[in-house]
């Protein structure tokens, strides 16, 4: 892996330097809101798995897709549509 010199850091330090000196105050806005957005995707992300294992587990107990499409709210063609390849049992 090749050293960079002594004049390459020193350049390198200037652009940087430079850079930053035009920087803004809304360079560096509050993400409060994307971080939200972030957290809030993680946790679909998390209830869609548990729901996944959820089904699973039902489908285990011998429980029929129309019981498993009413405690979803969907119909019973919906549920075995969106778990059954998941959840063969």
């Amino acid at each position: 892996m090749p050293k960079h010199t002594d004049d390459e850091i020193k350049e390198a330090t200037a652009r940087f330097e430079e850079w930053a000196a035009t920087l803004t105050r809304e360079d560096f806005q509050d993400t409060a809101d994307l971080r939200a957005i972030a957290e809030a995707s993680e946790g679909v992300r998390v209830g869609q798995a548990r729901v996944h294992e959820l089904v699973q587990l039902a489908r285990a107990n011998g429980r029929s897709w129309g019981q498993i499409g009413i405690a979803l709210g969907v119909s019973r063609q919906a549920a075995r549509e969106r778990f059954a390849k998941k959840a063969r049992v």
